[in-house]
């Protein structure tokens, strides 16, 4: 039996209920303090227009992902009186010069009170940053967990990267019965978050059976991370795992084993994607980190929320995460109010 059908027939994590893992909208956890110098102060923060405005900056909307983030936040301005949102993005996440200019558009508009950010490379887009936190915007990274912005911020919000992959990675080990493995990387485009992510399963692998032998840039695309696994196993054919450091790059890496007859190969993810959900349903991927989008989002705007109205002093917040795999990944299909988009069908 090989590690994909092991995991398969032997996972026993449960998936928390639609109520346990949603709870309340408004519901996140207490936050704590960036790292020294990293923590813009709260004092900062203006409302000089009537209501409040928040505008969501993703680095691209070919990424459901940042969609679903976008999601989550309206799902709170909507419900809430006197509030509103935007999403401004560039459609491609490799077009930094565009983000750019939109984070420059917002920070000048009077009546904008907060921005939510994706950044994917911080030394770039730190001195706009600081002229949004000068401005009187209330400034939180949103998909991420970087203590150290190099420019003061009011707030992050996100998960712990490294830690969730490293329990990946646990799990995916425990699962094996500690039989010997050969692993490549998929890695997106560099940044803090590939990093993390990567650097967090094979923080995991240390001390095991399973060995490295390939780690190469994916692009984060469905379409990149099909030619690198290609690519990767071609040149490694004793790979039987790949951990692709987020949902598309590991889908595309399901495509390369259909293509190359590889069904011996287990994909693992990061992100909660629909699509990778109802793959791993399906029985394609074989498991991933959900963060569930459309949750955080939701989280994200009520702690801006919270530090326009002067009820917290900023800092991160951690978001909730749970391994999905196939023997929960229809029970996490069920609560299709919390995901974005849609499932395909009914589960």
């Amino acid at each position: 039996m090989n590690l994909r059908q092991t995991l398969l027939t032997t996972a026993t994590f449960a998936a928390c209920s639609s109520a346990a893992w949603a709870g309340n909208m408004c519901d996140y956890s207490a936050p704590t303090l960036l790292n020294d110098g990293a923590q813009a102060d709260v004092g900062t923060i203006e409302n000089g227009v009537d209501g409040i405005t928040i505008a969501y900056l993703p680095m691209g909307t070919e990424f459901n992902y940042h969609v679903a983030l976008g999601e989550g936040i309206k799902s709170v301005t909507d419900a809430t009186d006197g509030v509103d949102s935007f999403l401004l993005s560039p459609y491609s996440g490799g077009d930094l010069a565009g983000q750019m200019g939109m984070l420059q558009d917002v920070t000048a508009r009077a009546d904008v009170d907060a921005i939510l950010l994706i950044s994917f490379d911080e030394s770039a887009l730190a001195p706009l940053v600081q002229e949004a936190v000068d401005a009187g915007k209330a400034v939180v990274i949103i998909n991420s967990d970087i203590p150290d912005f190099p420019t003061p911020v009011h707030g992050v919000v996100g998960v712990n990267q490294r830690a969730v992959n490293h329990s990946l990675a646990d799990w995916a080990v425990e699962q094996s019965g500690g039989a010997t493995r050969e692993v490549g990387v998929l890695d997106g485009e560099p940044s803090y978050i590939a990093n993390e992510r990567a650097g967090g399963f094979l923080d995991g692998l240390e001390g095991t059976d399973w060995k490295l032998v390939a780690r190469i840039n994916g692009g984060w695309s469905v379409e990149k991370g099909n030619t690198a696994a290609m690519d990767l196993i071609q040149a490694n054919p004793s790979v039987d795992v790949i951990y692709a450091s987020n949902d598309y790059m590991a889908l595309g890496a399901v495509l390369a084993t259909q293509a190359l007859g590889r069904d011996d190969i287990s994909i693992f993810g990061y992100d909660g994607d629909t699509g990778a959900l109802e793959d791993i349903a399906a029985g394609g991927m074989t498991a991933t980190s959900d963060t569930s989008p459309v949750i955080m989002g939701r989280k994200a705007a009520c702690f801006v929320l919270d530090l326009i109205n002067g009820k917290t002093k900023g800092g991160y917040v951690n978001t909730p995460t749970r391994i999905v795999h196939q023997g929960n990944a229809v029970q996490v299909l069920q609560s299709p109010e919390d995901l974005f988009p849609k499932p395909s069908k009914d589960y």
